[in-house]
Formats: structure tokens, sequence, C-alpha cells
């Protein structure tokens, strides 16, 4: 084997000194302007995010969780309503309708790890009214498929592309299809900032106008509060960054689909199952989750060898005690319940050097 070195599984530190006087020079500009709440800056990253997502508009806000908040808000979600929401997703996408007095309503997962189409529509009640689709891991979900079944049906979709800036589905920048996007912008996604960040994407001017004032107090001017609003606002600091590191994604998305081609064509080993992708998409890779025999041996194998990795998810979010209320049991979403026990993340991103991604193939294809 050769020589043993410590694989992190991410390191923003390599990301930030190759950016560091471009960073530094954004952030005095927002320091020289005290303009740290809103403002231009966020404006400016608001019209640069919605042209590269080719939406009519894009609305900063302080979280991906609370673009999703706020998108159900938009749409009207309130106590007594149902939305669906994918078992296997990070814990945010399930919050934003507990936020606004609906229950979540979980759905399995597909082999790409996406909601289930299959399964969504018999999951639809009378009181179903929004559908989060998850873009997991940075594969885009079948979003032909889900809009049908939304228009045919009566109810909103949302698309969380929280882990996929960048992702295509059929040509089509996701986050723009269904009638609202959300991302996140925590600094460790594929568009990270240097603490919390989130933006709300949409085609129609009337959703980004209410949204704009729901996150600054429900106020449409100053000291005016039309509907009850939250203090949402994404900062000036968090705006300037990104819009730096906006200009190097496509770059970064490439060098992440790079590593993603070499460990499927490199990892010969049986007991290790590389992710499936969708020929209709352009994949993210946010995350490289490959399912395994013996989740426990193989991080054990990865952790002696010095190779970081991750769980995404351990718990799915209808075994979690917060959601105890809701009835479900375990068995209730199989394939959900066997990604959390075999599925181990990777070391991916982008300035993961080749002889850290050759060792990391090496160090799985020898475990046993």
């Amino acid at each position: 084997m050769a020589e043993v070195r410590k694989v992190p599984f991410t390191d923003l530190h390599r990301q930030y000194s190759q950016l560091k006087q471009e960073i530094y020079d954004s952030i005095e500009a927002v320091f020289e302007a005290s303009a740290f709440t809103a403002g231009p800056f966020v404006q400016e990253f608001e019209h640069q995010f919605a042209k590269y997502c080719n939406t009519q508009g894009a609305v900063g806000v302080s979280s991906g969780t609370s673009a999703l908040h706020l998108a159900l808000r938009c749409l009207g979600v309130g106590p007594g309503d149902e939305v669906i929401v994918p078992a296997n997703t990070f814990i945010a996408s399930a919050w934003a309708p507990i936020y606004m007095g609906a229950n979540p309503v979980f759905v399995d997962c597909d082999e790409f790890y996406n909601l289930d189409i299959n399964k969504v529509e018999a999951a639809i009640t009378k009181r179903t009214c929004a559908i989060i689709c998850v873009h997991l891991y940075g594969h885009p979900c079948d979003m032909y498929s889900l809009k049908e079944i939304g228009m045919q049906c009566g109810v909103n979709l949302i698309e969380d592309a929280a882990q996929a800036h960048g992702a295509k589905y059929h040509g089509l920048m996701v986050g723009g299809i269904a009638e609202l996007g959300c991302f996140s912008f925590y600094p460790s996604k594929n568009l990270g900032g240097a603490g919390e960040g989130g933006a709300v994407v949409t085609q129609r001017e009337n959703y980004a106008a209410q949204i704009r004032m729901l996150r600054n107090q429900g106020a449409p001017a100053k000291h005016q509060y039309s509907e009850i609003g939250y203090n949402y606002r994404m900062d000036g600091i968090q705006a300037a960054i990104l819009q730096v590191k906006l200009q190097h994604l496509d770059r970064w998305n490439i060098r992440r689909r790079d590593i993603a081609s070499r460990y499927e064509a490199k990892i010969e080993n049986g007991r290790i199952q590389t992710p499936k992708v969708a020929d209709s998409v352009e994949h993210a890779f946010h995350l490289y989750v490959v399912s395994v025999d013996d989740q426990a041996k193989f991080t054990n194998h990865l952790s002696n060898h010095q190779v970081s990795y991750g769980l995404h998810y351990p718990i799915p979010c209808h075994l979690q005690k917060a959601f105890t209320h809701l009835g479900n049991r375990r068995g209730d979403f199989p394939y959900s319940e066997y990604l959390a026990a075999h599925g181990v993340s990777l070391p991916i991103f982008p300035e993961l050097t080749d002889d850290e991604i050759d060792y990391v193939i090496e160090v799985v294809n020898r475990y046993k």
C-alpha cells in the first residue's frame, strides 16, 4: 500500500487559501460601505445568482432552513396541511412544515437516493399542499414526473437544492424548475459562505416580492408591517464572499465530477456499491455516498488508514425522536433505513489532490 497519509473529508482552508486576497477585498468593500445587513452587496449577489440559476428572481436569506420556511409560508401552508418530504434527507427539509404547523409526510427513496416517484402519488391526500423534493447529495430528482404529479393533484412543488448548486436536469439548472427553489450556503456546500446563508429562487416576481418582505420583519417599507415576518436577512459579508465564489462554482463542480468518475472507474470491490447516476442529470456531487456490506467494519477500516468519511444520514427523519408524534415505525421506509445503516460518504471536494484520490481508491479496494 502507498505511504499512509491523512485524507480529510473536506478541507475548507485549501479553498480559502486559493481565494484569500479576493475574499479579503470583498470583505473590505463591505466594511468601507458599512453595508452589513441586506443592501447593495446582497442585491448584487441576488442578481448574479438568479442569472446563474436562470430564474427571474433570487432572494438572499439567513440559511437554507429559513429559505424552506419562507417558501412554504409563501405558498400559504398552514396547520392541518401535509407536506411530502423524503425520509432520507437532512432534518431541515422536514423542519419547514413543522414551522408552519403542518405535518411532514415521509416517502421512501429510490435507487438514486431521491424521492421514489412511484410512492409519492400514493402518499398524497386531500390535505397535501406541497412536495419538497430534495436533490440529495447533488443528484437532481425526476422533476418532470414530480411536476406532472403536482399538476394532476393540485399540489405545489418546492426544490430543496441545498446540496445541488449547479446540478442540471435535462439541461435545466435545478432550483428554477419548480415554483420555488431553496439553497443553502453553509460553508461546506458546493457554493459556501463564511457562515450561514441561503436563498430562494423563483420564476414568479410576486413570490420573490413576498419573500423579500417576509425576510425583513414583514415590512414592505420602513416602519410598515403588513404581515408577521422574520429576521431572515442575508448579511452583506456573506453576499460579497458568495459573489467571489460563484465565479468558481462551475470549475469546482467539474472537478467534483472528475473525482466521482475516477471513483466509479477504479473502485473494484464487491463489498462496495458506488452511487448510480441517471442519464438525464448532471450531478453536482456534493457528496459521494457508497453503500457497504458492514458500515461499522468499513468505517473502521477507513479510520485505520487515515481516510476521513461522513455518514449521511445515520438516522432517517422518520425515526428521529422529534417526529415520534407522527407515528412512523422502523420498517416503514426500508430503503432509507438501509442507506442509513449501510451508506458511507467518501472524501470529495475540489481541492482533493490526485494522490489523495488514488490513496482513497487503494484503501477502499483493500477492504475485506
